[in-house]
């Protein structure tokens, strides 16, 4: 069945191995029982149009090329390349005439949740795309094949194996960002900025429940809340506001799946000043409300 979209309803269209779902430009992805991680290999030129989910997207062209269209850039990503996309960016796709590629999407908060996860934070929201470095882009393709082998064979506890080689690829490349960044600092001088920033970061990870202001912010590191938030944006890729705003929506989206408390309570909790600011940030994050997403996750 498809349907028209209208405020709130959703579209559903028929795919071979299940049902793709679209409110607007939101997609949910759909996976297979027991699962939060999906794979799709493709030969066919098509073009996917804009959209965006909370998964993380995986695209690995075995032969030719796939076009990805993001809002600052578009990536061609050839055969020896890889491209993975955050959660939650518009994006839309392009496969040329005699190409094939994998496609791969998981749901990321079992990875992303882990606490050293936090040394590289700037990295899991932003487009991550290996090109020109031959040896790791190897390194994570033949990773990639392994979660795709693992996938396939549908072994008992296969989802878990599969994330268990995702971990592996996220710290592997978490340690080539973080000896990026070092070598960065070393030509900029800016090491001691990065140790206060990251410092401010860990306070924020475990504050952001609180009523947390820049001014706040400044003055725990010992800086002008203009040079703090000029260099919390150049360590971590993203604004201070926009750092705590996604902590603590992060801290709702584990309340609203994990307990059953009222959603008035769980926007208190993860420091929303009221009900009305916390549905309108988490709908502005996650594209849909609290509710709905409580009712889509809850039991996955």
């Amino acid at each position: 069945m498809e349907a028209k979209l209208q405020h709130e309803s959703m579209s559903r269209t028929r795919f071979p191995d299940g049902f793709r779902y679209m409110q607007g430009k939101q997609e949910y992805v759909t996976y297979r029982e027991r699962s939060t991680l999906r794979v799709w290999y493709s030969e066919t030129p098509w073009h996917y149009e804009s959209h965006c989910h909370s998964a993380v997207e995986i695209i690995m062209p075995i032969r030719g090329q796939v076009t990805y269209s993001l809002p600052n850039r578009t990536y061609e990503v050839q055969a020896d390349e890889v491209l993975i996309v955050p959660p939650n960016f518009i994006h839309d796709l392009t496969m040329l005439e005699g190409s094939a590629r994998y496609l791969l999407l998981f749901e990321p908060d079992n990875i992303f949740s882990m606490r050293d996860m936090t040394l590289v934070e700037e990295m899991l929201h932003m487009p991550v795309y290996l090109s020109g470095m031959p040896a790791l882009q190897e390194e994570i393709r033949t990773m990639l094949m392994q979660v795709i082998a693992c996938y396939d064979r549908e072994e008992p506890l296969w989802n878990t194996m599969c994330y268990a080689v995702l971990l592996q690829m996220y710290a592997r490349l978490g340690r080539h960002h973080l000896e990026m960044r070092a070598r960065l600092e070393d030509e900029t001088g800016s090491a001691a900025d990065s140790d206060v920033i990251n410092s401010a970061r860990l306070y924020i990870d475990h504050n952001c429940m609180q009523n947390i202001t820049l001014d706040d912010m400044a003055a725990f590191s010992g800086f002008s809340k203009y040079y703090f938030s000029r260099v919390f944006k150049q360590q971590l890729g993203i604004p201070f506001s926009e750092y705590l705003r996604r902590r603590r929506v992060s801290l709702a989206e584990d309340l609203l799946i994990h307990s059953h408390k009222p959603i008035q309570e769980i926007a208190a909790e993860a420091g929303f000043g009221s009900i009305a600011t916390f549905n309108r940030v988490f709908r502005g994050v996650k594209r849909c409300s609290p509710s709905r997403y409580r009712e889509i996750y809850a039991d996955l």
